[in-house]
């Protein structure tokens, strides 16, 4: 039977019950700020009488949906909702539930407008600014920046959570983009001077203190003293962990600053940095902001004029919660404000975010945990206080994929709040993709990956790790049993750490093994390729140009990491499992036989690992630990000879036809692919 395509536009919803079986359907719902949640939703305008239109929520859809599937005899095929443009304020999350499926076999698509303009915010807009007269608040404000500062009355707008300064607390934003925290320096870090008390605290030699006192030596703390509730965030023992902390006291005369309890779990230790933040006497330049938090008072100098710039809050924890989805789609809408992850979605299938926007998040833009096909692709992620895209699904004790994919979007200017292990991308548990995304400008990691065959491929990665050393661009570690990665076919440059002091482009930690290098391109990165003590890792067809350590291998397990090692050895002996896993009986023997011989050779060694038809080119190709190299094969490297790149000044890294890495087997770079696809 030939089929029909109706578009169903009606005010009964009872209409359906009159469709014809066999007859393809859409149902379409639509909202706008000009809607009501009383009315059908089915028509685009409200009626003359204004006793139909469309719906005026998110809430109101769903609701609607869930109607439908009391009252339809005979469901649509496929059920469209229209968001026009404009801003609808969301303080509490649309959740979508297994009985919002009302039709099994019904996708639903949420779609804004592809112009764009449909956005979905999660704050409250402030008005009603005035100057400030208090006169302790005008005290402590530096009398340069006392007329340029505005407050707000929290409380009288009704708002009284903020959160705490530790971070997912309350932020500001203006004219679209996120407002500082009043802080000093503005800029940068300052050092610590010293620790006062070295209590015995030493890691890995390097000496520091539990206690949560050190000496600062500048004058700036004295402004502080009368401060309701000082804070510091820093980088206090290690370069790749961060931690904030409240001031319990500040001796001027010892210039020392004693930090509040629970204490950072690495301790503190001599020259590192941090900066000092939450403080009204420190909102000294346009586009600061305090809140005093007992008062209900916001104090903010705008960097532009107020009545021709939008100002908000963060209000809600998240935007939108989905669990045990199928087919539900969300597309061209622009996701905004929510303290927390904008979109959760737990056990979903087959369900997608496209061509969407995530903007000033306290968090990250989305979760998928479990399920089986989702797809997050085409969407700008940026301005956000954690990472973007988190996937953790797939089994990984019986090596069961996912399938879930994140390719083809813009992610810049995350891990703003929180600095450290909150990557652009990250992949946990079995058979997850993330390809051709644009990932830059961020402190820490840009991707994070660990489990089994996860696949990154065709990205582009630059300026991530800015505020951090000992950092991995792309990062993993600590697990002999994820195996099965590919990182193929990306391209990352110019990542070279916090003040030029060194940090990786592929970093496989701590005796990660079986990962496969293949094919990439690494243009001015401090290291590039790292196994840090594995078994099994694969560097092969890569391309690297002034990176100051091309390849670095060790034999950690053999030295001071071996502790690692021995705790898995010892569950192995007990439980004759390792990190939990049967490793030596099906699927992992079937699908990684090495895992399975693992202890008839030397686990601790870093067996297996082959270096092969590589192009190194400028700087230092290789840093490695002469414990290592008797255990690893390389051949057909091609080393501090000029590979004769087309045109390597103006980034073209092809390789001319007279090239001598023709001859030792090299295969061209797919470049074209790198990157974001053109739409």
């Amino acid at each position: 039977m030939q089929k029909t395509v109706l578009t169903l536009v009606f005010l009964d919803v009872c209409a359906f019950a009159a469709m014809v079986p066999g007859v393809e359907s859409t149902a379409h719902l639509y909202v706008s700020t000009q809607g009501n949640d009383t009315w059908s939703g089915t028509i685009e305008v409200p009626n003359a009488d204004k006793t139909d239109g469309p719906l005026a929520t998110l809430q109101g859809v769903r609701d609607t949906i869930r109607l439908w599937g009391t009252r339809l005899g005979i469901p649509p095929t496929t059920i469209q909702v229209h968001i026009a443009p404009g801003n609808y304020m969301m303080i509490e999350p649309l959740k979508l539930a297994a009985e919002d499926q009302v039709f099994e076999s019904c996708p639903i698509t949420y779609e804004g407008d592809p112009a764009g303009g449909t956005r979905i915010l999660g704050g409250q807009l402030l008005k009603g600014f005035a100057p400030v007269t208090d006169e302790v608040a005008r005290a402590l404000i530096d009398p340069a920046a006392a007329d340029h500062i505005v407050q707000v009355d929290l409380k009288a707008l009704g708002i009284t959570n903020y959160g705490s300064p530790a971070g997912n607390g309350m932020a500001l934003y203006f004219g679209g983009q996120p407002m500082t925290l009043s802080r000093w320096p503005n800029e940068d870090f300052v050092n610590v001077v010293d620790v006062t008390d070295y209590d015995g605290h030493v890691i890995h030699g390097r000496k520091g203190s539990k206690t949560g006192k050190f000496i600062y030596d500048d004058d700036r703390p004295q402004r502080w003293v009368n401060e309701k509730d000082p804070w510091v965030h820093g980088y206090w023992f290690w370069d790749w962990s961060d931690g904030r902390q409240s001031i319990a006291a500040i001796d001027t005369e010892e210039k020392t600053l004693e930090l509040k309890a629970p204490h950072h779990n690495y301790g503190y230790r001599k020259g590192q940095w941090y900066y000092a933040y939450n403080l009204l006497s420190e909102l000294d330049q346009p586009g600061e902001w305090y809140i005093d938090r007992e008062d209900g008072i916001l104090y903010f100098w705008p960097p532009d004029s107020l009545e021709e710039n939008e100002c908000m809050v963060s209000i809600a924890d998240r935007l939108i919660t989905m669990e045990d989805l199928r087919r539900t789609t969300f597309e061209d809408i622009h996701f905004e404000g929510s303290r927390h992850t904008a979109i959760t979605m737990k056990n979903c299938t087959d369900s997608n975010i496209l061509d969407c926007t995530f903007s000033n998040m306290g968090a990250s833009a989305i979760s998928i945990s479990d399920g089986k096909r989702n797809t997050v692709s085409g969407c700008e992620i940026f301005n956000m206080g954690g990472g973007g895209i988190h996937i953790n699904a797939g089994d990984r004790t019986t090596l069961t994929p996912a399938n879930h994919l994140a390719e083809n979007n813009h992610i810049h200017h995350f891990g703003q709040v929180k600095r450290v292990y909150q990557a652009a991308i990250s992949l946990n548990g079995v058979g997850n993709r993330a390809a051709h995304n644009y990932i830059h400008d961020a402190p820490h990691m840009a991707i994070g990956f660990g489990g089994n065959e996860q696949v990154m491929e065709y990205n582009h990665i630059h300026d991530v790790c800015l505020e951090s050393n000992d950092a991995g661009a792309i990062y993993t570690g600590r697990n002999w049993t994820t195996r099965g990665n590919i990182v193929r076919y990306n391209y990352l440059h110019d990542i070279n750490g916090f003040r030029d002091e060194g940090c990786v482009g592929v970093y496989l930690d701590d005796m990660f093994s079986s990962c496969a290098i293949y094919g990439n391109l690494f243009v001015n990165v401090y290291r590039a390729a790292f196994i840090g003590g594995g078994r099994d890792c694969t560097v092969e067809n890569n391309i690297f140009v002034n990176c100051r350590r091309g390849l670095h291998i060790d034999a950690r397990a053999l030295g001071w990491a071996g502790y690692h090692a021995d705790e898995w050895l010892e569950e192995q002996k007990e439980k004759g499992t390792l990190s939990g896993i049967a490793y030596d009986k099906p699927p992992y023997s079937e699908r990684y036989p090495k895992l399975a011989t693992i202890m008839e050779g030397e686990p601790k060694a870093p067996e297996g690992n082959r270096i092969n038809t590589n192009i190194a080119w400028g700087e230092k190709w290789e840093d490695i630990e002469p414990k290592a190299r008797p255990y690893l094969h390389m051949e057909n490297n091609l080393i501090d000879i000029d590979p004769k790149f087309v045109d390597p000044d103006n980034g073209n890294y092809r390789l001319q036809p007279d090239s001598p890495a023709h001859d030792i087997g090299f295969k061209p770079l797919p470049y074209d692919k790198m990157g974001l696809r053109k739409k």
